[in-house]
């Protein structure tokens, strides 16, 4: 009824209030947004801003990075996990359960501990400041083998498995015609996850990377300083930069993962 669309507007208004606000704070100066009160209407220096932005850190190959980082992050981590889940799901092996217990138990584990001997890992092979450092210690998480064997579990019937392999079917191809048909769904919902979390991702970055080769959210560190000072319009300005590709790749795919959910709800 009425109240049910007021409330859906009111709710999307407020989720779609800070995104505008970036966009205001964007366009203005640093001088407007330290000076109270704070704008709430669009100013005229945004061009200007994202020349600065282009002059103070090399934002172009930041973007072309983070997209190569996220892209293959999220492809790696949506393959093994699913071949992990479907093996943990569906397929019987001695030590099954112990063995998906420490893959669960590698989450609690906090990253920061891990930083030092990957820093030193990646310095002894002569990565330090370049990409694969970043793509490498991601490509599959604990997390993502947990979600496909959860979504398995309950979307695969054993059945269905048997009656593959006593038609002839090998592993692979009940992987290929089979499984990923299923986890299609949850494949498409983890890699958006995958690819959102990696673009994210500064802690392991900032520390791999530097200015000369450096994923978005590195490069926004370097932005907005001098002369002991911070131009935060700048600073909201690359935020902004930074944000408008993860916009997109929801705007083209955020359809298909929910046709994807529903028709995967209908089948079962």
């Amino acid at each position: 009824g009425p109240v049910a669309y007021a409330f859906l507007i009111i709710a999307t208004l407020i989720s779609l209030f800070p995104l505008y606000w970036t966009v205001v704070a964007a366009s203005r100066t640093g001088t407007e947004l330290d000076t109270p009160p704070t704008p709430l209407l669009p100013g005229s220096h945004l061009i200007e801003n994202l020349h600065i932005v282009w002059d103070q850190v090399d934002m172009t190959k930041a973007l072309i990075n983070s997209t190569i980082v996220a892209s293959l992050v999220a492809l790696s981590t949506v393959m093994f996990a699913t071949l992990a889940g479907f093996a943990f799901a569906r397929l019987q092996f001695r030590g099954r359960n112990a063995l998906l217990t420490v893959v669960v138990a590698t989450m609690t584990i906090p990253p920061q501990l891990t930083v030092i001997p990957l820093y030193q890992i990646i310095t002894d092979v002569g990565w330090v400041g370049h990409v694969q450092s970043v793509i490498l210690p991601s490509l599959v998480a604990a997390f993502g083998v947990f979600f496909m064997r959860q979504y398995l579990a309950e979307a695969l019937p054993v059945e269905l498995v048997e009656a593959a392999r006593v038609d002839g079917a090998h592993s692979l191809r009940i992987i290929w015609h089979v499984v990923f048909p299923i986890a299609r769904p949850a494949m498409a919902v983890l890699g958006m996850l995958v690819f959102v979390q990696s673009w994210n991702d500064f802690f392991w970055p900032f520390i791999a990377l530097n200015q000369q080769n450096p994923t978005v959210q590195v490069a926004l560190a370097g932005l907005g300083s001098g002369d002991h000072t911070i131009d935060h319009a700048v600073v909201v300005c690359g935020a902004l930069i930074a944000t408008l590709p993860l916009l997109l790749v929801f705007a083209v795919l955020g359809k298909h993962i929910v046709g994807g959910i529903t028709a995967g709800a209908v089948k079962s």
